[in-house]
């Protein structure tokens, strides 16, 4: 069990803190990986939000956990390591000493200083965090994305956290990489000799990485519309999922050893720039439409009307050169108020060479491995078998299929709870380097660049739909097409 430590949650009554960050404490409380002694600080600008904070995050476990997590008795042992306190990130006032008087003066305890606010306090608040001496050696700070709108904002933001906290304290997260079926994915790939020489341009066709929404801008409407699905979603989640399934295996599972590998794979990647970008990237905006049956509005109309050029969707055809990925093409796409939610990795291999069948055993599928990350977890591998009630010889597709919630009955991934207590436990493998992210910005910010020469504007889409129908061209032109969750 990790030693105890106080948790302050700048912005602990927002919806990140209400909805995200809150359960997943709860989560750990209840199944005992919280120690005796671990305060939360929930961090409030209004004395009134604190007032009624207990309360407020009483509704929020009752609304956001699953069925049958929430305990009256665990509430009432959860409540009571709640500290919530009122003050204002950008203003080093007397309000701050009363957080001070709350962590004491113990510098051996481990203080874990949460960022669920804009980027663009995160330097205030970690100077305050300096002026009032809070920042012992034992102290971290967790920091959410998007960090920054290009590679020269996010350089600044990440350089100004550094002038307070050191690089080995800086957890940078992306809650994607603390999803149990992402670790699945690197003991599937590094645990077995099967895949592992399975795993290269010999074997496999192509890779597609796809993460839908069904939501719109859920009142995200002035910040959605100035970052968009490329700095929303590439830059970050499609980008990290892509260097785990591409990387090189690391000598040891160390934080250091695996940062060095991604970084590798992101210097690796083929640049897009000028026409490449158009030959190889389509940009969607999802216009009126419908989803599980009901009307709802398109990207405009959410935005009360006027213009937009933001994208909502994007599809890239993008390539790694090196030796074990040449001409391998990897296949992202991300969209908001796409036909379903879903978060999955399809590698797709290669057809035998030779079909020793004839055509009445029917058509030969290729073999397919199918990691679904949300909304449910599992591995599926698709394999070619006899029908078994036929005498004759037909072929058909099996899947072996490992659902880990029916597998696991005490299975419930938490993608935040497992990040929180890394952090709590200085084990920052599953978080983000400066590096990465500077690495993911240099390749992102030429095709927006390119977008923004060249008046790019993005292709229409109904709302319940997988997307414009160029994106369907980026693989049809190859003979081959998307596999959408189903």
């Amino acid at each position: 069990m990790i030693n105890p430590f106080d948790m302050v949650l700048f912005g602990g009554g927002g919806d990140l803190a209400l909805r995200k960050l809150l359960p997943a404490l709860y989560r750990a409380f209840r199944e005992g990986s919280l120690a005796e002694g671990c305060r939360i600080l929930p961090v409030s600008r209004r004395q009134s939000d604190v007032d009624q904070y207990i309360e407020a995050a009483h509704r929020a476990l009752q609304k956001y956990l699953g069925d049958g997590e929430y305990c009256a008795s665990s509430w009432k042992g959860f409540s009571q390591l709640l500290r919530p306190v009122a003050l204002d990130i950008a203003v080093p006032d007397a309000q701050w000493e009363h957080l001070s008087d709350i962590l004491g003066s113990d510098s051996q305890r481990v203080r874990i200083f949460y960022l669920a606010i804009p980027p663009a306090v995160f330097g205030p608040c970690c100077e305050n965090l300096s002026i009032k001496g809070l920042i012992t050696e034992n102290s971290r700070v967790v920091v959410e994305k998007p960090l920054g709108y290009n590679a020269q904002t996010s350089d600044e933001i990440n350089s100004k956290i550094a002038s307070y906290f050191p690089e080995d304290s800086i957890f940078r997260i992306d809650h994607y990489l603390g999803k149990e079926t992402v670790q699945n994915l690197l003991a599937l790939r590094f645990s077995n000799v099967l895949f592992e020489h399975l795993w290269d341009a010999k074997t496999i066709d192509h890779i597609q990485i796809s993460i839908s929404e069904t939501v719109g801008l859920e009142g995200r409407a002035g910040f959605y519309d100035e970052t968009g699905a490329m700095r929303d979603m590439v830059q970050n989640h499609l980008l990290q999922l892509l260097c785990l399934i591409a990387m090189e295996s690391p000598n040891s599972m160390s934080a250091k050893n695996i940062r060095a590998e991604k970084i590798k794979v992101l210097e690796a990647l083929r640049p897009l720039t000028g026409a490449l970008v158009d030959e190889n990237v389509v940009r969607g905006q999802y216009v009126a439409g419908e989803i599980n049956g009901g009307d709802v509005p398109g990207y405009l109309d959410e935005l009360d009307g006027g213009t937009s050029s933001t994208e909502t969707f994007v599809a890239i055809r993008a390539h790694i050169d090196s030796w074990r990925w040449a001409g391998v093409p990897f296949y992202l796409r991300t969209g908001k108020r796409m036909e379903k939610r879903c978060a999955e990795i399809v590698v797709q291999y290669k057809n035998v060479s030779h079909h020793v069948y004839d055509e009445t055993a029917g058509n030969i599928t290729p073999n397919r491995l199918v990691i679904r990350l949300q909304p449910e977890e599992s591995i599926k591998l698709v394999l070619m078998a006899k029908k078994m009630d036929s005498l004759t010889t037909e072929l058909q597709p099996a899947e072996l299929n490992l659902t880990l919630s029916d597998t696991y009955d005490s299975f419930r991934s938490d993608a935040y709870k497992r990040l929180m207590l890394d952090a709590a436990a200085n084990n920052s493998a599953l978080f983000i380097h400066r590096d990465e992210v500077a690495a993911a910005w240099a390749w992102v910010d030429p095709i927006i660049e390119h977008w923004r020469e060249t008046n790019n504007q993005p292709q229409p889409y109904p709302a319940g739909s997988w997307g414009p129908e160029e994106a369907d061209s980026l693989l049809s032109r190859s003979d081959r097409h998307w596999f959408n969750a189903k």
